[in-house]
């Protein structure tokens, strides 16, 4: 199964205004973020991307169209699977209000049991956002690797699904902007490769060529025991 590469957006207005953007439109990167997605745009430029996915809201389409930039042949496609969480009412408070408020407890201890106020809940977030990846997958050949652009809370979720972990554990999971966080599906597990990366090589996610006279080695689902 192919490889995704999980970026988070650069960093925006409201990262540094202390609100919960949430879906808000107009959230832009500002000129660090902007910063952030030329260069994870850099890191990724030798990579043959089968394609790029991103979150409809705008600092993900940004982020989309500076890596795109370096992959003249590609055009990013939403899935609106990969959106942010529906905050509900929770949208564009103050994270110091939001703090004071007996759910924010439920938040960081028990997501599994949160639906924010008239918005959508934690485990519908995980399970689209794993849909998505999957779905994505699905369309792509074997050794394909590709880019989903998304939020923070988003690629938690699916690294926690990757793990095998209970999505109440999540939260222990650290994902910066503009970071990149790699898993590779097999037909039996995920494995993640990478995460929360924000500046090591990516060339050796190239598939090596077959040596000649040799066919490429079958992808397996088993893992190296006792190191290389």
């Amino acid at each position: 199964m192919p490889t995704v590469i999980l970026v988070r957006h650069g960093r925006s207005t409201s990262n540094t205004s202390g609100t919960l953007a949430g879906r808000t439109p107009g959230v832009k990167l500002d000129e660090t973020g902007a910063q952030q997605a030329a260069a994870v745009a850099e890191r990724l430029a030798g990579l043959p991307l089968a394609a790029i996915v991103t979150s409809p809201l705008e600092r993900c389409r940004q982020t989309a169209a500076a890596i795109a930039k370096q992959h003249p042949g590609l055009r990013p496609a939403t899935d609106r699977r990969l959106t942010e969480c529906g905050y509900g009412d929770w949208t564009g408070q103050k994270i110091s209000t939001l703090a004071k408020d007996p759910l924010w407890a439920v938040v960081q201890a028990h997501p599994s049991a949160v639906t924010f106020p008239n918005g959508e809940s934690m485990r519908s977030m995980q399970q689209r956002g794993v849909d998505a990846i999957r779905a994505q997958n699905a369309l792509l050949p074997d050794d394909a690797i590709w880019v989903a652009v998304s939020h923070g809370d988003v690629i938690k979720a699916i690294v926690a699904d990757a793990l095998g972990q209970h999505l109440d554990t999540f939260q222990r999971i650290v994902v910066d902007t503009a970071s990149t966080t790699i898993i590779t599906y097999t037909k039996t597990r995920p494995f993640l490769v990478r995460l929360n990366d924000t500046g090591s090589e990516l060339a050796s996610l190239i598939p090596k060529p077959p040596a000649k006279g040799k066919t490429t080695k079958k992808q397996s689902s088993d893992a190296v025991v006792g190191g290389r």
